[in-house]
């Protein structure tokens, strides 16, 4: 079988030189006859070379009524340039261009154009199985007819193998050079469509394939080399294959990039070395990158970009000793190289389009996140941040790591900062920033892991390592300047450019530094009070304020907001709130957070930035964030027992009033949006204040999870009732949405909550709690009578000041909570103070709840039409229906004797009243001539 490969092999090779030498001859006479039809045209003058050339335009016009036929046009129809080209090799002086001819080829240019041009034909399957699968075939079997002859001469012991190795390295040249001589001799002319199938650079790749293998077959198998000389000779294979790519294209410069790749995995020493290892591989990413700079190519660089960062990582994971020094001097040479040699400075005009690819990106983010050579710029900025976090890892395993990282972090934002097209290595540097120093200090298996020490527990007693002292806080925290540092500069270079790109690196430049400065100081800091932290913070804030104002000075703001000063001021806020954090605790800072965003509302009347109302927001929800993570401000253990007039009224109350005194304050600003939102603000903390006070106060200083008593939910729900009363007073006052919507909103939310737990939750009589000695004066009167008259209140004042629908709830929940309260209070006088389901009822008892709620039927009857409410009328309507439905199915078998006589009478005698008072109500809305023939038909 081998030998049937072989001879294939060899007839692949002289079929495709025979080829080659055809094609030669018919590209030759080709150029002659073009030399002699140029002549002509000379001789004939510049009129009939434009009649000519004009003939030869309409052809295709002509032609185009025709079906359209895949096509295809052969090697030797090449271009002008093309021709230049063959003159050049062949021999013959290029004509002169006299005026005559110079006008009659422009003439004759202009004439071509008119037309529009035909699409260019498909390739047809011939020409793809001729003209490039052909050749590539070829070149393989070239390269395995090397192989197979050489593993014949062994198997067959015709020759040593030190002859053997030797006439493979001879044919090996031999195919280098024979892909030379064709290339200078006959591919100039060859059309561009077979560009990525030329057979010189198949030729010089199988080449360049067979001296590879010898050279490893040599030291692998035969041992003729030592490591280092074989290192040498596979570098200098794999060298001159990229430096041949620069004539056969970028298919060789892949092949040579591979073999550089593979030398450092085929070669092992006893004593590897870190320094050889990446020393080799920056030469090789080197020269791959000089050559795509001067052939313009992306697709090799980005293999080249691949290949690196697969060495460094296995080097990184796998090897038993790191040496860091080399890894990072590789990480920054490839910094440098996209930076300075290839992108470099490199536009979207210096990159030519393929005619197949769309057209260009025509949006700012477009262009921003499609720049040219993205292949190559991604890959570059992934090599070198996905080392980056496995260094920030292994910290502190790897000696130095930390520093090699935040070295490559600081490298990958100066080459965002540097080059416009640098996006992905400005966003990536962000990222590992972040992610590296996350990792180092608060991710499990990071350095702050309270489970991680450098040694096990001893059973002596003695107290193991700990790992916290190896901590450098200061490279995190010079690490932070130094982004923000870098941020601040790109965001002055790129705004000159690419301003979408300016806004980016406006959002990284404190955004990145906070997240630093902010990990640091709750993984390692002092949270009770870190000057170094707090300090930094404060020059950070300063800057970032600075900076803005600097930068509003310079650029006007775009669509009304300017992306770089709110990023600047939201930043310089943030590190000041961060700063508080630090410098002080409880109290002082939640008040220190509110009084920051007051600052900021007022300084308005110096900046009209549309940034600074929306900080008082920020600091709002910042002192909520910490009420939610402490509602005692100040800790459990210190907060004061004295109701109302502790910690809890400044910690609350002071945010409240500061946020009303800034929506006063933003009164005649341009944006309602921002007013309407600290107005609510400032009502929910108003809210939160008082029933935090309460809570307090009821549960004897104490603020914990205990579920409330109903007298406490009774005092919610008048708090609630009133802020609902109060809002809507506002709103009358000076009309707003928040305080028209949110009085509503309250009231709903309040219904919902005395549905739930009035009624329900907390209920007496299911939840056996007791009412008190005092009769009247119990938590009956506080749970349900008083939420009942404030709610009907409400209803009142709501009357033809919010819609029908939410005046009616009202009403009936007042009319609900009047119900309870007299039905409870039956029950309270015939079973005490404790009135629990468990009792259950007396027949006096029962009796009595049907008097009582007649009456108060009754009552209500009288209150509807008092004041002409319809739904207060209905309301007692129903609890007249529940009183008859109670009368017949439950006082008719549980009463007897005078009870039940007494239930029916009286109930008969009430509803002939209220039959009588409806008449009279009737008669008295209609008009006087209906009465009037009322009384004529009576």
């Amino acid at each position: 079988m081998l030998e049937i490969l072989t001879l294939v092999a060899f007839g692949l090779a002289l079929y495709t030189l025979n080829a080659s030498r055809t094609s030669a001859q018919k590209i030759s006479e080709e150029v002659l006859r073009l030399r002699r039809e140029v002549e002509a045209l000379k001789a004939a003058g510049p009129v009939a070379a434009v009649e000519g050339q004009a003939d030869d335009v309409a052809a295709p016009a002509d032609a185009a009524d025709e079906p359209d036929q895949e096509t295809f046009e052969g090697p030797w129809a090449g271009t002008t340039d093309e021709l230049e080209k063959g003159r050049a090799i062949f021999g013959g002086a290029p004509a002169e261009e006299t005026p005559e001819t110079v006008a009659a080829s422009e003439t004759a240019q202009d004439v071509a154009t008119a037309p529009a041009t035909p699409a260019k034909p498909r390739e047809s399957f011939e020409s793809r199985i001729g003209a490039r699968w052909a050749v590539w075939v070829g070149g393989v079997a070239l390269a395995l007819g090397g192989i197979f002859m050489v593993k014949y001469s062994i198997e067959a012991g015709l020759l040593s193998p030190a002859v053997r190795l030797a006439l493979a390295a001879v044919f090996g040249l031999l195919l280098i050079g024979v892909g030379e001589f064709v290339r200078r001799r006959t591919q100039p002319l060859i059309a561009n469509a077979f560009q990525n199938a030329m057979i010189p650079g198949v030729l010089t790749a199988a080449g360049a394939l067979t001296l590879f293998a010898v050279t490893y077959v040599s030291y692998a198998v035969y041992g003729y080399f030592g490591p280092l000389t074989a290192f040498v000779l596979l570098a200098i294979v794999s060298f001159g294959t990229i430096g041949l790519s620069l004539l056969h294209g970028q298919a060789l410069a892949g092949l040579g990039l591979l073999a550089s790749m593979l030398t450092p995995a085929l070669v092992s020493t006893e004593n590897p070395s870190a320094w050889g290892l990446f020393g080799f591989l920056g030469i090789a990413w080197l020269a791959t990158f000089a050559a795509a700079r001067i052939r313009r190519w992306q697709a090799v660089p980005a293999l080249a970009n691949a290949g690196m960062l697969m060495w460094t990582l296995l080097y990184l994971t796998q090897a038993s000793y790191v040496d860091v020094i080399p890894v990072l001097l590789t990480m920054l040479l490839l910094a440098l190289g996209h930076g300075l040699l290839w992108p470099g400075s490199v536009t979207a005009e210096d990159v030519p389009r393929p005619a197949a690819t769309p057209a260009a990106p025509s949006t700012a983010l477009d262009r921003l996140f499609a720049p040219p050579l993205l292949a190559v710029s991604l890959t570059g900025a992934l090599a070198m941040v996905f080392p980056a976090l496995v260094l920030a890892s292994k910290v502190p395993t790897i000696a130095y790591g930390e520093y090699a990282f935040a070295a490559i972090v600081l490298a990958l934002a100066v080459l965002g900062t540097l080059r416009g097209w640098a996006i992905y290595p400005a966003l990536l540097s962000a990222i590992a920033a972040v992610g590296g120093v996350m990792k180092m200090t608060a991710l499990p298996g990071g350095l702050i892991d309270p489970f991680t020490l450098i040694e096990p527990p001893t059973l002596d007693g003695a107290q193991p390592v700990s790992v916290l002292g190896l901590v450098p806080v200061n490279l995190l925290l010079v690490l932070a300047v130094a982004y923000a540092a870098i941020g601040l500069v790109a965001v002055r270079l790129q705004g000159r450019g690419e301003r979408a790109f300016a806004a980016i690196w406006s959002i990284l430049a404190p955004a990145v530094p906070f997240a630093i400065l902010a990990v640091s100081f709750l993984t390692l800091g002092n949270l009770s009070f870190d000057p170094r932290h707090g300090l930094l913070a404060i020059v950070l804030g300063l800057v970032f304020f600075a900076a803005a104002e600097m930068f509003s000075r310079e650029s006007e703001a775009q669509d009304g907001a300017d992306v770089t000063q709110w990023a600047f001021a939201a930043g310089g806020f943030a590190f000041l709130v961060l700063a508080l954090h630090a410098l002080t605790d409880g109290l002082a800072t939640t008040l220190g957070i509110a009084i920051l965003g007051t600052i900021a509302v007022f300084a308005t009347r110096l900046r009209r930035w549309p940034v600074l109302p929306w900080l008082m927001a920020a600091a709002a929800m910042l002192v909520a964030g910490r009420i939610a993570w402490e509602p005692t401000i100040v800790g459990a253990a210190n907060l004061s027992k004295t109701p109302v007039f502790n910690q809890l009224l400044a910690g609350y109350g002071i945010p409240a009033a500061l946020l009303a005194l800034s929506a006063f304050e933003l009164r005649r600003w341009p944006g309602e949006r921002i007013r309407n939102l600290l107005q609510a603000l400032a009502s929910l903390f108003v809210l939160l204040t008082a029933a935090i006070l309460v809570r307090h106060g009821m549960n004897g200083g104490v603020l914990d999870s205990a579920v409330p008593t109903l007298g406490e939910q009774a005092t919610y729900t008048l708090l609630i009732i009133g802020a609902s009363a109060v809002m809507m007073s506002l709103d009358l006052k000076s009309p707003s949405p928040v305080f028209r919507y949110g009085s509503m909103v309250v009231g709903v939310l309040s219904v919902l909550s005395v549905l739930s737990a009035h009624f329900i939750g907390l209920n007496p009589y299911f939840t056996g709690e007791l009412l008190g000695k005092w009769p009247v004066l119990d938590l009956l009167l506080v749970g349900y009578l008083l939420p009942g008259l404030a709610y009907g209140g409400l209803a009142f004042y709501a009357r033809h000041r919010r819609p029908l629908p939410y005046v009616i709830m009202l009403a009936l929940t007042a009319v609900a909570l009047a119900f309870a309260w007299v039905t409870l209070s039956v029950r309270r006088y015939w079973h005490g103070e404790g009135i629990a389901d468990w009792k259950g009822f007396l027949q006096p008892e029962t009796y009595t709840y049907s008097v009582v709620w007649l009456l108060l039927g009754v009552m209500l009857l009288a209150i509807g039409s008092k004041f002409d409410s319809r739904s207060i009328r209905l309301a007692s309507a129903g609890l007249v229906l529940i009183s008859v439905v109670k009368v017949f199915l439950v006082d008719m078998s549980n009463l007897e004797g005078i009870l039940r006589a007494l239930s029916f009478i009286g109930l008969g005698a009430v509803l002939i009243g209220i039959g009588l008072f409806y008449q009279k109500i009737l008669s008295r809305k209609s008009g006087t001539e209906d009465a009037a023939e009322l009384n004529a038909e009576a």
